[in-house]
């Protein structure tokens, strides 16, 4: 038993099985469709917006470069997740390589880290144009923006190589049967020896909690200032500025706080499926729509970009 019990603690599984959704065959072909599809908008319509932001000079602002990047951002943590969903839904064995799942969680964590921040850096954005506009040239610059762009790579980079680290230092017990459908936090801890959802929960809640700090005191400045200006064309061309930008920053942190930054959360695999599909798939795939539903300037490029592709008779 403790020769038995030592093994387990030094050899980890090569491969883990992801036990996906337990549904029936022809469930699991509905599902594939579904992701298809959400998948296919998602990466369209996100890249539909990198090529309008793109091509008309009237979105050159610091606010659509930061739109683009968060474009890029939704594509990339889609991409890293969906494919090999897509390809369990079809195969029989359910399997993922030990290093493939280290890469998978390591990307997925950048990617969403760094949007996280990206949206606080949005937030920021929109505080310096409404509240200090005759300053906003100098706190935006071209350079002031990359570095921005540049500090949120990095902010992700250092959240994924401490989560990454932290899950696949720990052992494994011989387990390798992940109840999800890619290689998530929580179903990790969940089949480690030792589970300690301590670490998980104080760097979520730290990043959190800062980042929605940032957003809710620019905000917070945005509304003092918009109930300030007499003009109501004023006050509504400024709610809708920053209102698909508000939408959007609800939307990822409601779902992220509801999936990592609570005690418990890894008792009820299911639902953290469920949520995993929200901030995965259906975030992303409504971002896009959320811009251009709701921004007057993102409609009126679209309308031009059309424009320009229909032929005149």
């Amino acid at each position: 038993m403790k020769s038995e019990l030592k093994r387990n603690y030094s050899e980890n599984p090569t491969e883990f099985v992801l036990i996906g959704f337990r549904t029936s065959p022809e469930v699991q072909i509905v599902l594939f469709l579904m992701f298809l599809i959400i998948y296919l908008i998602t990466v369209l319509g996100n890249i539909s917006m990198l090529i309008v932001i793109k091509i008309d000079s009237r979105l050159h602002t610091p606010m659509y470069f930061f739109l683009q990047n968060l474009s890029c951002l939704d594509i990339c943590y889609s991409t890293v997740i969906a494919p090999k969903t897509l390809a369990t839904f079809l195969s029989k064995e359910k399997k993922i390589f030990y290093n493939g799942c280290a890469m998978q969680f390591f990307f997925f964590a950048l990617f969403l880290g760094t949007e996280g921040f990206l949206l606080a850096v949005i937030a920021y954005d929109c505080f310096s144009a409404i509240c200090s506009p005759f300053l906003y040239a100098m706190h935006m610059s071209q350079q002031a923006c990359a570095h921005l762009v540049a500090g949120s790579y990095i902010c992700g980079c250092i959240n994924s190589m401490i989560q990454t680290g932290f899950t696949f230092s720990l052992c494994f017990c011989g387990e390798k049967r992940l109840d999800h459908f890619f290689c998530d936090v929580l179903a990790l801890l969940k089949i480690s020896c030792v589970v300690n959802e301590m670490v998980l929960f104080i760097l979520s809640a730290f990043i959190i909690i800062t980042t929605t700090t940032v957003i809710l005191v620019s905000y917070g400045c945005i509304l003092s200032t918009v109930l300030k200006i007499p003009s109501t064309k004023g006050k509504s061309k400024t709610f809708s500025t920053c209102s698909s930008l508000i939408t959007v920053v609800s939307l990822l942190y409601g779902t992220v706080f509801f999936m990592y930054a609570q005690p418990g959360a890894i008792s009820s695999p299911e639902k953290s499926k469920i949520i995993a599909v929200v901030y995965m798939l259906i975030i992303p795939m409504l971002n896009p729509l959320i811009y251009s539903l709701r921004n007057r300037e993102v409609k009126n490029a679209l309308k031009k970009t059309l424009l320009r592709k229909i032929p005149s008779h």
